[in-house]
């Protein structure tokens, strides 16, 4: 029985950095590039060389100040700070692809969906339906006083609006156009047919929006839908609305349990297994011998920054552990912020964790990180797919691009020799789910 394709998105952040804390010292780093297109061109082409499905652009609004109460950490070592809009590097590098898709990011909690419906039916277009949409609600108290806000909206409260907004975004993109809408006529002088084009009429608790979607239906109509949430809310976000879900954990156990839920939760709100991919974050250090690898490994910890990262846990757990007596037991309060960070030492943990081991594994560099031959990160991988269910990873670079090219120069042949690497098709969509489904049924019947 022939094993089902593994699907891979390369995770990348348009700031100086990536996604590294450290790691951007390293003398084969050139993360600092990414105001030049040209770096980006380079690594879309390569990754599309190894078959990846999709860049995937992640986005954080602002530097993060909760780390003794201040941005001077994230600023001085540039984690997430500044940071350029993904959205308008994907144009150029579709442009320099054929095969490869690509994934932006948007905050449903400051951005607004007429803006967002048109932009995304844009890049859909110039792309020919090879855009997906990763839908965060933005976690970070900074960024709310960016937007005016005095303080950050109640977590539960940024789902509820992210729920709303998407079901605007889907009337935009489901009905208001219907097919044939567009018939350039000449002879009869008819270029759209008016009859066929419908405003839009909401009017909700956060969003109103009244008039037709000002973009023609572009291939996919609706992009592909991703989501990470892993709190409550968020899971059931991602149940009803995503087509690609993110999930954690520390044992493959942890993730295998992570995945039963997400899918539990979708036939819930009515929705086929198969109608979700599930995908986990991983990354790999390859060289040719596992001696070489460690080596390698040992050259990267080097390199590693412990308060850069641990800057960035505070910002996303929302708890300052700076403030916090080291020897006394870390325990659960809910935030505002990430609930899943939050929770990872506390009630997700199966031991409880002082706050000097919390600093000390925030801090550490190799864990979760596969190291070893081509032969055995594929290995590796192959096993997570299949022992937890998964559809695939979000790969990260520890040193752009050397992390990401190692991969596919070693073990994307690797693993195209097993079968295990996922066929491109005509759009985003239909790669991950079939061809002849380049449009959302879940998103046309949320329209309704």
């Amino acid at each position: 029985m022939a094993k089902k394709p593994i699907f891979f998105n390369l995770f990348e952040l348009n700031n100086r950095t990536g996604d590294s804390h450290g790691l951007w010292r390293h003398p084969h780093s050139r993360h600092h590039e990414y105001n030049d297109i040209q770096f980006w061109i380079e690594i879309a082409r390569k990754i599309e060389e190894g078959g990846f499905t999709a860049l995937f652009l992640g986005d954080f609004f602002g530097a993060s100040d909760v780390y003794k109460g201040s941005p001077e950490v994230a600023i001085r070592h540039a984690m997430q700070f500044p940071s350029n809009d993904p959205s308008l590097l994907v144009p150029s590098m579709a442009n320099a692809t054929t095969t490869l898709n690509f994934v932006t990011t948007i905050s449903t909690t400051y951005e607004h969906p007429f803006h967002v419906a048109r932009r995304l039916s844009t890049l859909d277009h110039l792309t020919k339906g090879r855009v997906g949409l990763n839908v965060v609600t933005s976690y970070i108290a900074a960024a709310a006083r960016y937007f005016g806000l005095d303080e950050p909206i109640a977590h539960d409260r940024r789902y509820a609006i992210a729920d709303e907004f998407l079901s605007v975004c889907y009337k935009l993109w489901e009905a208001s156009w219907s097919d044939g809408a567009v018939r350039f006529d000449i002879d009869n002088d008819v270029h759209i047919d008016p009859t066929l084009v419908r405003p839009v009429t909401h009017q909700g608790e956060f969003f109103k929006v009244a008039g037709p979607h000002v973009c023609e239906p572009s291939l996919q109509r609706t992009p592909v839908i991703f989501q990470a949430g892993s709190s409550t809310a968020g899971r059931d976000f991602a149940a009803r609305h995503a087509e690609c879900v993110f999930v954690q954990g520390r044992t493959l156990a942890a993730v295998k349990e992570n995945v039963t839920n997400i899918r539990r939760r979708a036939a819930d709100f009515g929705r086929a297994p198969d109608d979700i991919l599930i995908f986990h974050q991983q990354t790999a250090i390859v060289r040719p011998t596992r001696a070489e690898a460690r080596e390698q490994l040992e050259d990267y910890a080097r390199y590693r920054s412990p308060e850069s990262a641990l800057a960035q846990y505070c910002g996303s757990s929302g708890y300052d552990l700076s403030a916090v007596d080291p020897d006394s037991v870390l325990g659960y309060a809910p935030t505002e912020a990430n609930q899943s960070r939050a929770a990872q030492y506390t009630t997700q943990s199966d031991r409880p964790f002082l706050v000097r081991e919390v600093i000390d594994d925030v801090g550490r560099f190799g864990d979760g990180i596969l190291v070893g031959t081509p032969v055995d990160i594929a290995d590796q991988l192959e096993a997570i797919v299949d022992q937890t269910g998964v559809d695939g990873f979000n790969f990260n670079s520890i040193v752009t691009p050397r992390t990401v090219v190692d991969f596919v120069d070693q073990v994307i042949p690797e693993l195209r020799n097993r079968g295990r690497i996922a066929k491109h098709r005509s759009t985003f969509r239909e790669t991950l789910f079939g061809e002849g489904r380049a449009r959302s049924t879940n998103a046309s019947r949320l329209s309704k």
